[in-house]
C-alpha cells in the first residue's frame, strides 16, 4: 500500500505555504519565476507517482526505475546545472528548498536528487572537453563517492584507476561517476606523490559507470532506498581530460564561469544537509494528522494532551531554526557569489555550521515527534519511524555530522581545522 493510500498526503494548506516560500526565495536574475514555477508543477505532478513507489524503494534498497527516470526526463537531477551547460541554472537556496520538498514526500527521492545535484558543481573543475561532452548533455547523472580514495596510476594520456568506493547515492541511475583519487607515478610506488606542502596529491575523476561494477551491499537501518552502494573500478583508463587537480578553483572554464563555481564544494555538502529539514517537516505533518484522531482507548485526541503540544511546538521552532539558519547562511553566500567574491574560510565556516545545525537539530525535533507520537511512532504501517530511521542516518554522514561542528570550533579560536575540505 502507498504512502497515499495511507492517508498521508500532505495538506495542501502546508504544501501551498512552502511553494509560495519557494517561489519568494528564488534568487536567481537570470532564472526566470516561469521556470521554477515549472519546476513545483513538476514535482507536485509527479508526487503520486514517488508516494506509490516508496514502499518498493524501501524493500528493493532502490529508488524505482520508473521514480528515477521521472526524476530524468523532468530534469530534477540537474536542476544545479548551469544555463551555460544546458540545464536550467537554479541557484542553490532554491534547489534546496525543491530538495528539501522531495524529501518530505520520500527522503530516498529527495536524497538523491539532492546527490545528483551536489555533484554538479564539480563539473567547474572539468575540462572544456568533460565540459561539452559530459556536463552538456541532458542524459548525464552525477554520483560518486569520496571515501576510501581510489588509486590513479600515471600513464600516457591519463591515469589507471582502481579502487572501491563506499556510498555511492543513485548508482543506479547514474550515467557517470565524480569521485576523488590519491596520484602515484606507477604501479609499484608505496606512497602517492606530494604536493610542496606535504600533502597527497589528489585529482578529481570522472568515468562512465558502466565501467564500473556496482556492488550491491546497501543494507542500513535508514535511508534504506537510497542505494547508496559501493562501487569498484579495476584499471580503468581515465583520460587526462576527465581529471582535475583536487584543489582550489578559480578560473574554470568559460561555461561555469558563473557564481556557482565561487561556492566551491559547498553546495554540495549543503545538498546533503537539505533532506534533513524535509525529513522533519514530513514527521511534523504526519503527527499534526494524528493528533486530529481520538484513540479507541480514550475520550481525548492527541492533541488535547499539554505535554504533546508543548513537544510538538518544540519541534516546530527547531526546525524553523535549523531552516532560518541554512538558507539564511546559503543566501548570504549566494549573494557574495553574485558579487563576483569567493568564500573565506570564515564563510566556509559559517556554512559548515549551517549544515551540521540543519541535520542535528531536525533529528532533535524528530525525536521529539518520536516521543509525542507514542505507540503510533512504532508502528510500520505508519511513517514515524522510518522519520526516525532516516534522520538518524544522516547525522551519522561525515560531511555534515555534529563532528563538523568541531571544526567550526577550531576557526572560530584561530585553530587549523582538522576536516581537509575547508581547504576548497
Amino acid at each position: 500500500m502507498c504512502h497515499h493510500d495511507r492517508g498521508y498526503t500532505i495538506p495542501v494548506n502546508l504544501r501551498n505555504r512552502e511553494e509560495t516560500e519557494i517561489r519568494r526565495r528564488s534568487t536567481m536574475p537570470a532564472v526566470a519565476a516561469t521556470t521554477v514555477d515549472g519546476i513545483l508543477k513538476k514535482l507536485k505532478d509527479l508526487t503520486p507517482l514517488i508516494e506509490a513507489h516508496s514502499d518498493e524503494a524501501e524493500q528493493n534498497r532502490c529508488v524505482s526505475e520508473k521514480v528515477s527516470r521521472a526524476m530524468l526526463e523532468n530534469g530534477f537531477f540537474r536542476m544545479m546545472r548551469p544555463e551555460s551547460v544546458g540545464g536550467p541554472g537554479l541557484d542553490p537556496v532554491t534547489c534546496f528548498r525543491m530538495i528539501e520538498e522531495m524529501s518530505r514526500t520520500d527522503s530516498a527521492v529527495g536524497w538523491n536528487v539532492a546527490l545528483a545535484n551536489g555533484f554538479e558543481p564539480f563539473g567547474a573543475w572539468g575540462s572544456k572537453e568533460l565540459v561539452l561532452s559530459v556536463m552538456s548533455s541532458d542524459d548525464t547523472v552525477l554520483c560518486g563517492g569520496f571515501f576510501p580514495p581510489r588509486k590513479a596510476v600515471k600513464v600516457d594520456g591519463g591515469y589507471r584507476l582502481s579502487g572501491r568506493t563506499q556510498f555511492n547515492s543513485n548508482c543506479n541511475a547514474a550515467t557517470w561517476i565524480c569521485g576523488e583519487a590519491l596520484v602515484f607515478e606507477s604501479e609499484d610506488a608505496s606512497e602517492p606523490l606530494k604536493y610542496e606542502s606535504g600533502a597527497p596529491m589528489t585529482i578529481l575523476t570522472f568515468f562512465p559507470i558502466k565501467e564500473a561494477e556496482i556492488i550491491e551491499n546497501w543494507d542500513t537501518l535508514g535511508m534504506c532506498g537510497t542505494g547508496s552502494h559501493d562501487v569498484e573500478v579495476t584499471d580503468v583508463f581515465v583520460p587526462k581530460e576527465h581529471t582535475a587537480p583536487f584543489v582550489p578553483l578559480t578560473e574554470p572554464e568559460p561555461e561555469y564561469a558563473g557564481p556557482l563555481h565561487r561556492l566551491s564544494i559547498w553546495p554540495a555538502i549543503a545538498a546533503v544537509a537539505a533532506p534533513s529539514l524535509g525529513i522533519a517537516q514530513a514527521a511534523i505533518d504526519d503527527f499534526i494528522e494524528l493528533g486530529k484522531k481520538v484513540p479507541s482507548y480514550t475520550s481525548n485526541s492527541l492533541a488535547s494532551r499539554p505535554v504533546v503540544q508543548t513537544q510538538l511546538g518544540e519541534a516546530e521552532a527547531k526546525l524553523a531554526a535549523a531552516r532560518a539558519l541554512f538558507h539564511n547562511t546559503y543566501d548570504e553566500m549566494w549573494q557574495k557569489a553574485l558579487d563576483g567574491e569567493y568564500l573565506e574560510l570564515e564563510d566556509r565556516s559559517k556554512c559548515q555550521m549551517a549544515c551540521s545545525y540543519a541535520v542535528t537539530t531536525s533529528a532533535e525535533a524528530v525525536d521529539l515527534i518520536h516521543l509525542a507520537a507514542g505507540s503510533s511512532a512504532i508502528r510500520n504501517e505508519r511513517r514515524f519511524q522510518r522519520h526516525f530511521r532516516d534522520i538518524h542516518v544522516l547525522t551519522q554522514h561525515a560531511f555534515v555530522s555534529q563532528s563538523r561542528l568541531q571544526s567550526v570550533g577550531q576557526i572560530s579560536l584561530g585553530l587549523e581545522p582538522e576536516w581537509p575540505f575547508f581547504a576548497l
